[in-house]
C-alpha cells in the first residue's frame, strides 16, 4: 500500500517515479541489477547530451520525420504523428544510379547519440560497401518521444500502450521506405544492423519485412531468453564461468562473500560497520543495497569483458591483489576499487538513475519484454534469486496497472524451435556473439541454413563485433568481423545477380 500511495503522489505532482520492487526476484522489471541489454555500458549511467557529436559533423546530417503513432489500428487517435530523429551520412554512398547498399542502424533502448560515435561497423565499412548509412531513433527515447518527455508519456496510459517493439520496427520500416523513394534508391538494398535488444529488433525486422531488407546483422540478440527457451540461469552462468575462468581464488571469494556481507549486517551495527568498509555515499539501509551494486558490477564486468582492459581480469585483480592481511571484506572491496576506481565514495544507487533507458525498458519489460532471468541455490557464484512470475507480475501491477504478456514474444516473433522454423522461413541472417557474453546463452549460436548463420568469437564480448575498430583489436576480433562483412557482401552481390538474371 505504501508503494502505491507513493506512486499515486508522485504521478499527481508529476514527479519521476523510481518504484522500488521485491528484491528476491533478481530479473523485477525495474530492479537495479537487472542485466542490462545496452550496446554500451554508458547509456545506463547517463542520457547524452549532444544531438550530434562534434566529432561526427562531418558528413552526418540530423533530421526528423513525420511518423505514425500508431501503424496497426485505423482509430482517429491512430492517425496522430510525432517527430521521430533519423541521421544519414552519404559521405561514401555511390549513388542511386549504381544501386550502391544501404547500411540502417536500428536504435535501442536509448538516445541515439552514443551509437553514431560507438557503433563503428557503419562508418567502418561504409568505404568499402560504398554505403549510404542511416541511423534510426527507436521510438520513445532520446528526441523521438511522442507528445512530451519520457516521463509524461510513461504516465500517460493510453500513450504507453504504444510503447512497443512490433510500433518500433514498423517505424523502421516506413522511414526506410520513405527514404529510399526521397533518394530514387528503390533498387539499392538495405542491410539492418543492432546489437542487444537492437539486435532482436534486426533479425525481426528481417522476418516482419524482408521487401524492405535484405539481411540483417543481429549483435550480441538474445532472442532466445523468452519463456522456457533458455535455462533461468543462463546470463549468471556465463558470469560465473567468467570469473573462474580468470581466476578461481577470484570466484571463491565472490562465492563466500555474500553470505559474509549477511553476517556482518547481522550485528547491532552491521549496516554501519558495511557502510564505512565499502565508502558508500550513503549508510546501507539493508545488506541488498550493497549485494546488488556488487551484483551489477560483476555482471557487467562480464557483460562489456571488452579488450584491451578485460574488466573482469581487472576486477579479480584487484582481489586477488589485496593488501596483505586483507580479510574477505577487504578482498571484495579492493576488487570494487580497482574496477571503478579509488573514489571518495561509491554510490551504490549509479546504475538506477533516472536514465532513459532504465526509464523506458522498465516499461517495455512490463509489457512485452518478459526475459525470465534468474539463479537458483549454487548453480552460480551469486544468491539465489529464481525467477518468480508471479511476484514479477504483481510489480509490474503496482508500477503501471498492468500485468505482462510473457508470451507474446514467442507468439509474434517465434523462437521455439528455431532450427525447424527458419530452416525453411527466414533468410540472410547473421547472429553474431561473444562467448564471454552473459547473453550469449540466449543467442543463436549455430548455423540455421546456408544464410542464417551464427558467427560468434570464444573470447568475444557484448556487442563487441559492431563498436569501432581499433588498432589494438585482437585478431580474433578482425578475423569475426571480416567473416560478417564477406557475409553481407555474398548477400549483395546475388542481389545484383538475381536483378541482372531477372531483366533479360
Amino acid at each position: 500500500m505504501e508503494t502505491k500511495r507513493l506512486l499515486l503522489e508522485c504521478l499527481a505532482f508529476s514527479l519521476p517515479c523510481y518504484i522500488t520492487f521485491s528484491t528476491h526476484v533478481s530479473a523485477s522489471p525495474n530492479s537495479s541489477n537487472f542485466p542490462k541489454l545496452s550496446a554500451f555500458l554508458e547509456s545506463v549511467l547517463r542520457d547524452p547530451v549532444d544531438s550530434v557529436p562534434a566529432s561526427l559533423s562531418d558528413g552526418f546530417e540530423t533530421f526528423f520525420y513525420n511518423q505514425t503513432l500508431d501503424h496497426f489500428n485505423y482509430k482517429p487517435e491512430s492517425y496522430a504523428t510525432f517527430k521521430q530523429r533519423y541521421v544519414i551520412n552519404s559521405k561514401y554512398w555511390g549513388g542511386a544510379d549504381t544501386s550502391a547498399p544501404i547500411l540502417a542502424y536500428l536504435g535501442a533502448e536509448a538516445p541515439l547519440d552514443d551509437d553514431l560515435t560507438g557503433i563503428g561497423f557503419l562508418t567502418d565499412n561504409a568505404p568499402q560497401f560504398k554505403a549510404l548509412l542511416i541511423y534510426i531513433e527507436h521510438r520513445f527515447y532520446g528526441e523521438s518521444i511522442p507528445f512530451g518527455t519520457l516521463q509524461e508519456a510513461l504516465k500517460n496510459q493510453s500513450l504507453r500502450g504504444y510503447f512497443n517493439s512490433a510500433q518500433a520496427i514498423a517505424d523502421y520500416a516506413e522511414v526506410l521506405l520513405y527514404l529510399k523513394e526521397r533518394f530514387s534508391a528503390q533498387t539499392s538494398p538495405i542491410i539492418v544492423i543492432g546489437g542487444s535488444y537492437g539486435g532482436m529488433l534486426a533479425s525481426w525486422f528481417r522476418l516482419k519485412y524482408p521487401h524492405v531488407a535484405l539481411g540483417a546483422l543481429a549483435s550480441s540478440a538474445p532472442i532466445l531468453y523468452f519463456d522456457d527457451i533458455t535455462p533461468q540461469n543462463g546470463y549468471y552462468s556465463i558470469v560465473t564461468k567468467d570469473f573462474k575462468e580468470a581466476s578461481k581464488s577470484c570466484y571463491a571469494a565472490i562465492l563466500e562473500s555474500w553470505s559474509e556481507i549477511d553476517r556482518v549486517a547481522s550485528k547491532p551495527d552491521g549496516l554501519s560497520i558495511l557502510s564505512q568498509r565499502f565508502k558508500t555515499c550513503s549508510k546501507l539501509n539493508t545488506s541488498s543495497e550493497l549485494k546488488d551494486y556488487l551484483d551489477f558490477l560483476y555482471s557487467t564486468a562480464a557483460q562489456y569483458n571488452h579488450p584491451p582492459t578485460y574488466p573482469v581480469t581487472v576486477v579479480c585483480g584487484g582481489i586477488d591483489g589485496a593488501p596483505k592481511g586483507s580479510d574477505l571484506l577487504g578482498q571484495i572491496f579492493s576488487g570494487l576499487v580497482a574496477y571503478r576506481g579509488d573514489m571518495s565514495c561509491y554510490d551504490t544507487n549509479e546504475f538506477n538513475g533516472p536514465t532513459q533507458t532504465n526509464l523506458g525498458f522498465a516499461w517495455q519489460r512490463c509489457s512485452e519484454m518478459v526475459m525470465p532471468i534468474g539463479r537458483g541455490s549454487n548453480d552460480t557464484m551469486f544468491p539465489p534469486a529464481p525467477f518468480n512470475l508471479n511476484s514479477y507480475n504483481d510489480d509490474c501491477s503496482r508500477a503501471y496497472g498492468v500485468t505482462p504478456r510473457p508470451h507474446w514474444i514467442t507468439t509474434y516473433y517465434g523462437g521455439h524451435d528455431i532450427k525447424a522454423v527458419l530452416k525453411r522461413f527466414g533468410s540472410n541472417i547473421i547472429f553474431s556473439n561473444g562467448l564471454r557474453d552473459p547473453y550469449s546463452s540466449a543467442g543463436v549460436l549455430e548455423d540455421i541454413s546456408d544464410s542464417i548463420l551464427a558467427v560468434y568469437a570464444v573470447n568475444g564480448s557484448h556487442c563487441l563485433d559492431i563498436l569501432t575498430a581499433k588498432q589494438t583489436d585482437p585478431e580474433w576480433l578482425v578475423m569475426q568481423r571480416r567473416k560478417e562483412v564477406e557475409i553481407i557482401q555474398g548477400w549483395i552481390e546475388t542481389y545484383y545477380a538475381d536483378r541482372h538474371f531477372l531483366k533479360q
